[in-house]
């Protein structure tokens, strides 16, 4: 003879929570509460305002000036763009390749910014797979611990021609290779500036990195080596995909610091030899502070601003997606 099923335990409901929900239903929909919403966004929305909206508008009206000496009383329309893009020291096509401070951008935004992402991922992946990953990571990271000022000064010597000076050129010196001048050489000065900003950034890109390799699910990749998959293949088809989101930020990241990029090309050669290593920013500066060009010199920084809007514009909509391929 079989057992009677045993009847099911009703359902436990708390007096007060019940309560509660009853209230709410009874009053509806909860109307927002602007006063306290505009109260807390108040001070967040005034700095914003005077400290990012008013100076970008006001900097567009400037470049339509021309703005000597820091007089604004001589509208000039378009004229101060015209002559930025034909100016060969802002873009020269003329030559193969081309040059100006447009172009070294350019050479910055791909050199610099695809090999700091690509040495912060092996490194990333390797570093994870040794008992020492933290000391690795902590070694890595030091460059980026230093002032760009700093860094900059420290790069100046080690890039010094004198080979009684400069580090580089006393290893080069002991091989039996003259000494070559790095920061006066118009073929390769923009080249030995972008090994400086990889050297400073390569240790951030690490970290952004490893943490993502990290989370990971570390059974998702030892059941790929069990099923036969070589290291090529977990590194291309399942460690790659998996952390493309956070390459995507970094690499955001350093495409805004490629289109600001100062410091460092103002501390280690200002623009030489001539002009050959200028970049965007050191071109506003310089037309707008030390030649007393404002209007041209803002025109100069609106151009910044049109480069990084579909930075932007991309950074915000790739957080908005849960797609990470």
């Amino acid at each position: 003879m079989g057992l009677a099923p045993t009847p099911a335990a009703p359902t436990r409901e708390f007096p007060a929570r019940a309560g509660l929900e009853a209230a709410r239903r009874a009053r509806g929909p909860e109307s927002p509460k602007w006063g306290a919403t505009i109260l807390f966004l108040a001070p967040a929305g005034l700095l914003l305002l005077v400290f990012l909206i008013y100076p970008a508008l006001y900097t567009v009206l400037l470049s339509f000036n021309r703005g000597r000496n820091g007089i604004f009383e001589s509208w000039v329309g378009l004229d101060n763009y015209t002559r930025l893009f034909s100016d060969p020291d802002f873009i020269n096509f003329s030559t193969f390749p081309p040059s100006g401070a447009l172009w070294n951008n350019v050479l910055w935004l791909v050199f610099y910014t695809s090999i700091v992402i690509a040495l912060g991922l092996i490194i990333a992946v390797v570093a994870a797979r040794v008992r020492y990953e933290s000391v690795i990571k902590a070694i890595v990271f030091i460059p980026m611990s230093i002032a760009a000022t700093a860094l900059a000064v420290i790069w100046k010597f080690v890039y010094s021609p004198d080979s009684n000076i400069g580090l580089l050129n006393a290893i080069l010196g002991a091989i039996g290779i003259a000494p070559v001048s790095w920061l006066g050489d118009q073929n390769i000065v923009t080249f030995a500036l972008i090994a400086v900003g990889i050297w400073g950034s390569v240790g951030f890109a690490t970290v952004i990195l490893s943490a993502a390799v990290k989370s990971i699910p570390a059974e998702v990749i030892e059941s790929a080596r069990v099923e036969g998959a070589t290291e090529r293949q977990i590194f291309f088809r399942m460690i790659l995909p998996m952390v493309s989101l956070p390459i995507s930020v970094l690499a955001v990241t350093l495409v805004v610091n490629v289109i600001k990029l100062f410091d460092l090309i103002y501390v280690m050669t200002r623009g030489g030899p001539g002009k050959t290593s200028q970049v965007i920013a050191f071109t506003m500066f310089q037309q707008a502070f030390e030649a007393g060009q404002y209007g041209y010199g803002s025109a100069v920084a609106v151009v910044m601003l049109v480069l990084l809007i579909p930075i932007m514009i991309f950074n915000v909509r790739r957080f908005r997606t849960s797609s990470v391929t």
